[in-house]
């Protein structure tokens, strides 16, 4: 298998293994004093969280988890919904040349994480989007 690897700078090292743990539905493999690594089983991942005393601007624009259908980001939603964690939610979104349905959640660090099912491809990059619903309930 070959993994992607992506290292995150974050500032609070226990509330973010407590954030990925439920993002990622799985608990770190290796947990030291100022990282944390993750190798969910279901992606292609290899994720780790770095101590920094301070995180400053946004380094990357959002992150995402692709899945294979609409019934698969209803049901992540509803799973970390109940955690507590669910932000907003795009239906029929036109987004990266593609019709989208998804949802975002924010770690405690304010990286955004999208969850989305691409419907079809579109021409467009971001225009005329055909339904979009946000929410703040939790």
């Amino acid at each position: 298998m070959i993994r992607t690897h992506m290292g995150l700078n974050v500032t609070d090292l226990d509330a973010s293994i407590d954030f990925y743990s439920k993002i990622f539905n799985s608990a770190p493999v290796k947990v030291k004093k100022d990282y944390a690594k993750f190798l969910p089983e279901h992606l292609a991942l290899n994720f780790t969280l770095n101590t920094k005393d301070v995180v400053e601007g946004n380094q990357v624009g959002h992150f995402g988890i692709q899945v294979e259908s609409l019934e698969e980001v209803l049901n992540q939603k509803e799973r970390l919904k109940e955690l507590g964690f669910f932000a907003r939610e795009e239906m029929n979104t036109n987004c990266c040349y593609a019709i989208q349905d998804k949802f975002w959640v924010t770690d405690p660090d304010g990286n955004e994480w999208e969850f989305f099912y691409t419907k079809r491809d579109s021409d467009e990059m971001t225009a005329g989007e055909e339904k979009k619903v946000e929410s703040n309930t939790i």
